[in-house]
This record gives C-alpha cells, structure tokens and sequence, in this order.
C-alpha cells in the first residue's frame, strides 16, 4: 500500500505520527510511504510579531531545500527518499536535541547530499512547489485542518485521506497497528469525518533517532 503523508518539520504532532509510521506500521504492514510538504508558515500566515512566526518560516524556508533535492534526483523515488532523509534529519534536531539553529548546509551535509541546495533556502521561487504539494493534500481534506495528512488509495481505487492521526506518543506496537488498521477501514467510508476528544498530557518524543 502507498501513504502519502504530508509533513511540516515545525509540528511535533506530525514528528510522533511520523515516527509511528516509519518505526512501526510501515514494516509490519508493507507500505511504501511517499512524503509531501504542508508548511504551516504558508498555511498559517502567522504575524511577524506571533511567537510561531520565526519557527514556522525557518521549516518553510527547509521545505524549499527538500523541494530542491526533490527536482534535482534522477528518479521520483531518489527524491521521495531524498527528502525524508532530510525530514529526519531535521526532525530530530527541532525536536529531540531543540535545536533551531542549524543552517541548511548543515543538514545536507549531516545527510550526505549535496550542499550546494542550501542555497534554495532563500529561494523564493520555491514556494510554488512547497504550495502546490500543499494544496495536494488540503484539497483531499478541507483547508480547517493541520498536519500531519495522511492518503491512502482505497479499495475502490479512490483517495482518501485525514488529518491525523493526532497522538503524544508512539503507541504501543500492537495498539499502534491496530490504531493504522482502523483509520485505513474508517478510510472506506465516505460519511465518516471526524473523531475527537480535548488532548491531555504533554508530548513524549521517545528515544532520540540514531
């Protein structure tokens, strides 16, 4: 099965979902995981005095480096893995070390690609290709949504996908898988929208990536 989820580097939500999925679900039920860039900066439009604004414009301004990686490989799926290279490598320094003060090159350079992309970081011609892959997903979903999102093909062969899910923590494995094999049955009904409840207890990213 191919899941598309798409990704803001920012959002620690999406980072444990991530991790849910890659760790765990992806291996046990044989997905092929395509990544996508939402930014919240775009989506958002945070004020320049809003404490969100300088975070949310620096994983913007790397979304525009993991585009650049993206159309430089020469397969899709050189890219594909390209960017989650990238999304990892971030993801682990934002949230598990907290750190924001890495520059582009640093990340490259951390992930073995080429160094030279860092310069997309101010590239703002590159956010057409950060909002187009944006609007992919917002189109299957609705725009009064965050990240992460996620898209599956259903057995009709139609997509569908969701915001979510919204976890604190990894589940355990067994819980987790049976949470994926849930959302992907919700998946095949057209009625069903939304599941609910105020979130509790602070945020638990596990053991640090190696």
């Amino acid at each position: 099965m191919n899941l598309e989820f798409w990704a803001d580097p920012i959002c620690p939500f999406c980072w444990i979902t991530a991790r849910w999925i890659v760790d765990d679900v992806a291996p046990e039920r044989d997905l092929d995981v395509t990544w996508k860039p939402i930014s919240l900066f775009l989506k958002n439009e945070p004020d320049e005095d809003s404490e969100y604004f300088t975070r949310m414009f620096f994983t913007h301004r790397l979304l525009r480096v993991m585009e650049s990686v993206r159309a430089a490989a020469d397969t899709p799926e050189q890219g594909n893995e390209a960017f989650f290279k990238l999304y990892w490598q971030a993801g682990t320094w934002i949230h598990h070390d907290e750190n924001l003060d890495f520059t582009a090159a640093e990340l490259l350079e951390a992930v073995g690609l080429d160094a030279s992309h860092a310069a997309a970081f101010d590239d703002e011609a590159l956010d057409a290709a950060v909002r187009d892959g944006m609007d992919e997903g917002l189109a299957l979903v609705g725009n009064d949504v965050g990240t992460p999102i996620l898209a599956v093909d259903r057995s009709d062969g139609t997509k569908a996908a969701y915001f979510g899910p919204v976890i604190n923590k990894v589940p355990p494995k067994d819980k987790g898988l049976a949470m994926w094999d849930g959302l992907v049955a919700m998946m095949e009904v057209d009625s069903f929208f939304e599941l609910k409840r105020t979130r509790t207890g602070g945020l638990v990213f596990g053991d640090r990536p190696a």
